[in-house]
């Protein structure tokens, strides 16, 4: 059973930075039934620009008689604000001036996106979520959701992400916006401007989701005589194309920014006293080879949170790691919950 849905937020929402928005929009899909006990709740949070179709993007960790499974639980994945797939974004209508917002849209934080997602959960009447998992900007968001303390979380699975996004992540970020904003149909407002631009910043991101071993295998020349059209350079160009054909530059714009936002010390005493705060039951996994997420940063996350446990892997392909190596996921996520739940049956017999 599969539900796509939209929920419109009767009140005005408010942002971190004072802004508020009206006529919040949150699209969202739910796979699975909620059990009678409301214990079976796996709630993903998905990366800048996936969709709610959790099953589609991370294929092999949830589908059917995957680790996280329509069978089993009852899974909800939200688009986030500002995404181009459903929820309100600066393509959306502002209702006070009956046009799309474009670049009148207000700028938002991962706060932001983590208070959205309470708003749905309360709406759907979920107050516990047996696992909270989130990989990238979805790990920035699971984080931040966390630490609202907004529902309770059982476990928490954070891969590949941080815990504030570095100069480097952001550095990475102001180039991609560059590009865009290099490109004079950006400032167009239609719907399709810009779009020359996301081309390059795909191209530029891509470089940091990916390694030079995962070119290598992948792009490498089958002879030596070419001057020219190498299969790295149409690659580029193909991917760049693609994610044009399903996402708008100006979500694109916001989204980046708001990774940049991300920093759990942010109103609160420090990182580290944030991170402490967490008493959730927290996994933390690394991809080793990642460039956009270096490793050190989950192992940061873990030495800072509370008892969490951490596991790493070995990927080519670097940050996109956390999409593909679906089966070596499975193998410690299934592993660490297992663990988890062995750990609350000796607590009650202990108790008892």
């Amino acid at each position: 059973m599969s539900t796509v849905a939209i929920y419109k937020h009767p009140k005005i929402f408010k942002l971190e930075n004072g802004k508020k928005l009206r006529n919040l929009e949150i699209a969202y899909q739910t796979f699975g039934k909620l059990n009678a006990n409301k214990d079976n709740v796996v709630w993903a949070c998905h990366a800048l620009t996936a969709n709610a179709d959790v099953l589609d993007w991370w294929k092999g960790l949830f589908g059917n008689n995957a680790l996280f499974n329509p069978e089993e639980h009852f899974i909800v994945c939200a688009n986030i604000l500002g995404s181009n797939y459903g929820t309100t974004n600066p393509l959306s209508k502002n209702p006070t001036t009956g046009q799309p917002y474009y670049l009148s849209f207000p700028e938002f934080t991962i706060k932001d996106l983590a208070a959205t997602h309470n708003l749905l959960a309360n709406h759907l009447e979920i107050s516990t979520i047996k696992v909270l998992i989130g990989g990238s900007l979805g790990g920035q968001q699971a984080l931040e959701w966390s630490l609202a303390k907004t529902q309770t979380i059982e476990n928490l699975i954070l891969v590949a992400t941080n815990a504030v996004h570095s100069p480097w992540g952001i550095a990475f970020n102001e180039s991609q916006r560059l590009a865009i904003s290099a490109d004079r149909t950006f400032y167009s407002n239609q719907p399709d401007g810009g779009l020359k631009g996301l081309k390059v910043a795909r191209s530029i991101a891509l470089l940091s989701y990916r390694t030079y071993e995962a070119y290598s295998a992948t792009q490498l020349e089958s002879v030596n005589d070419k001057i020219t059209g190498y299969r790295a350079a149409s690659y580029q160009n193909y991917q760049g194309e693609k994610l044009c054909k399903r996402f708008n530059a100006y979500s694109y714009w916001y989204l980046s920014k708001a990774m940049d936002s991300h920093n759990v010390g942010r109103g609160r005493k420090s990182i580290t006293a944030a991170l402490a705060e967490i008493k959730v039951n927290t996994l933390v996994i690394g991809i080793e080879n990642d460039v956009l997420f270096p490793i050190s940063e989950q192992k940061f996350l873990a030495s800072h949170i509370n008892e969490a446990q951490f596991s790493s892997i070995n990927c080519a392909y670097g940050h996109d790691g956390f999409l593909i190596e679906t089966d070596k996921l499975t193998n410690i996520i299934g592993n660490f919950l297992k663990e988890s739940s062995d750990k609350k049956i000796i607590k009650l017999h202990k108790t008892a």
